[in-house]
């Protein structure tokens, strides 16, 4: 089953990667609004970022969830900020209220970890924690009198109430490091990509598979979803056009750094992978455009999907050949793009996906 994510913005400051937005911005009416335009444009639900500096995205979740019906907040969140008993009884509760709607992004990336009270760790054991934060969450979600020693967290005869819906919200992982894939093939439901071009998709989900039969993994298999920018237009030569306008005012500002990655450890080994891929072009396979993350685009910002609502769902069809099938989107202005996108882009990338899967491309 495919599922078809949009993207909230969670910050205090307007103006998040070009967006228009300013009366009301940050109110919950403005993010609400966002949500319920998303509803009624055919979008499932949305990604809602996190980090500290950012209001606390499991309460602008709550909130959201109680003023839509179908919406599906992808709420990210971070261990260290969270003890896993705490987390697991918040996510329980709204689970419960919304209805089984609740998504969860966990998050173990660069933040201010010592300005709510985190410490900072190398890399084994940051996602050492991370595992064992997610394995424990899904036992409190499942099971009644939990009692754990590990090697990070420690609960004694713990039961979560209310009860989860099924199994629990879906945890969505990303990263790129081999600690961090170790981590998605054993304990995530779904392994998020940025926008990597295809053959460099298609390399990560067949390692993944492998890793996850090597790791005797012992949950459902595992999924994976694509987040990254689109910018869809009526025809191939606007969505260029506006696209290469947009690379022009970001080149003007001289600001060749995204402040997310101005961090002491540098660019993350998946963010890494979506700079280094300007070396290769600017725009590769179809119509994926490299060039936003030399001025400056970072995360979901660095690579574009750039042309008709037609290029842009076919290329799309093309990475759900490869096995992805979660759609993180966004492009900005948030409440225009969320309307355009939806309404010109899935009902075209829903009926591609109906048709019978690809074969593959032969070896060049």
């Amino acid at each position: 089953m495919t599922t078809f994510l949009w993207y909230i913005p969670n910050t205090v400051d307007p103006g998040h990667r070009g967006d228009d937005a300013v009366e009301g911005y940050g109110t919950l009416d403005h993010a609400t609004g966002l949500a319920l335009t998303a509803e009624r444009h055919g979008w499932e639900g949305a990604l809602i970022g996190t980090g500290w500096g950012r209001p606390d995205t499991f309460t602008v979740a709550t909130a959201i969830a109680a003023r839509t019906t179908t919406f599906k907040p992808l709420a990210a969140i971070r261990p260290g900020y969270w003890q896993p008993a705490h987390f697991a009884s918040a996510a329980a509760t709204l689970d419960h209220l919304s209805g089984g709607r609740l998504l969860v992004n966990i998050v173990s990336g660069q933040d201010r970890l010592a300005a709510y009270g985190d410490i900072e760790q190398d890399q084994a054991q940051r996602y050492g924690r991370t595992a064992e934060f997610m394995r424990l969450v899904r036992r409190l979600w499942t099971e009644e009198n939990v009692t754990v020693e590990g090697d990070h967290y420690r609960v004694a005869d713990s039961t979560v109430v209310p009860r989860v819906t099924g199994t629990g919200p879906r945890l969505y992982f990303g990263g790129a490091s081999p600690a961090a894939e170790r981590v998605a093939a054993a304990e995530a439901d779904v392994q998020l990509f940025w926008g990597e071009p295809l053959d460099g998709i298609a390399e990560r989900v067949d390692r993944l598979r492998r890793l996850t039969k090597d790791l005797d993994r012992d949950l459902p298999e595992l999924e994976f979803g694509l987040r990254i920018t689109t910018v869809v237009r009526k025809t191939t030569e606007e969505a260029w056009r506006d696209a290469e306008a947009r690379i022009a005012v970001m080149a003007a500002s001289g600001d060749r750094r995204d402040r997310a990655l101005d961090q002491p450890r540098g660019p993350a080994a998946g963010q890494q992978r979506l700079l280094d891929l300007a070396g290769r072009g600017d725009v590769l396979d179809s119509c994926l455009y490299t060039a936003p993350g030399r001025y400056g685009g970072g995360g979901a910002g660095t690579t574009w999907l750039v042309g008709s609502a037609a290029d842009v769902a076919a290329a799309l069809r093309r990475y759900a050949d490869l096995g992805i099938s979660h759609f993180v989107l966004s492009d900005t202005p948030y409440r225009r793009e969320t309307e355009r996108v939806g309404d010109t882009l899935l009902p075209r990338l829903r009926e591609l996906l109906r048709a019978p899967l690809s074969a593959p491309a032969p070896p060049p």
